[in-house]
C-alpha cells in the first residue's frame, strides 16, 4: 500500500501567519537536523568599510559547522578597484579561521564578481543557468590553509 497525503491535510498559501509558520518550520527542521549533525553554532559576522562615518562597503555572513558563509559583499561604486572588497573578504576569512572555520562558501552572478573571488582562491562548485533569466548564478568555495604548528 502506498502512503499518500492524508485527506484532512490542506496545503495553503499563508500571509497572515507567515512569520509564525516560518518559525515553526525552522524549529522542526532544526530538530530533525540535530538527530543527524552536531549543532552548527551559527554566529553572525558583519564587517563595515567606512570613510569617516559613511558606509562605503561591507560584508555580511555567518560562521557555523566550521564554515564561513559570505551572504553579502558590497563596495560602493566610487570605492571599487581600491582593494576594499579584498580587505573585507580577507578580514572575514581571518575572523572565521579564528572561530575555527576551515572553509568558506558564497555565491555570485555572472554580472558580479566571479573573477574577483577566483583570484582570491575560490573555486566554482556549482552553477544555475538562467537565474536570473539570461544569467548564471555560481557557488564558490575556498579551503583555508592549515594553521601553522606551534613551536615546541
Amino acid at each position: 500500500m502506498t502512503a499518500g497525503t492524508p485527506p484532512d491535510v490542506a496545503i495553503v498559501v499563508e500571509s497572515e501567519f507567515a512569520g509564525t509558520t516560518r518559525a515553526l518550520v525552522l524549529a522542526g527542521l532544526r530538530g530533525f537536523n540535530r538527530r543527524h549533525a552536531a549543532p552548527p553554532e551559527f554566529a553572525p559576522l558583519t564587517l563595515a568599510a567606512r570613510a569617516g562615518t559613511a558606509l562605503v562597503g561591507g560584508l555580511v555572513g555567518e560562521t557555523g559547522w566550521e564554515w564561513l558563509h559570505v551572504d553579502l559583499l558590497w563596495v560602493d561604486d566610487a570605492y571599487r578597484g581600491r582593494g576594499i572588497g579584498r580587505r573585507l573578504l580577507l578580514a572575514a576569512e581571518a575572523e572565521a579561521a579564528r572561530r575555527g572555520c576551515r572553509q568558506a562558501y558564497l555565491d555570485t552572478f555572472d554580472f558580479q564578481a566571479r573573477p574577483f573571488y577566483e583570484r582570491l582562491g575560490y573555486a566554482v562548485f556549482g552553477a544555475l543557468d538562467d537565474y536570473p533569466p539570461g544569467h548564471t548564478r555560481y557557488w564558490l568555495r575556498k579551503r583555508f590553509a592549515a594553521p601553522a604548528a606551534a613551536d615546541p
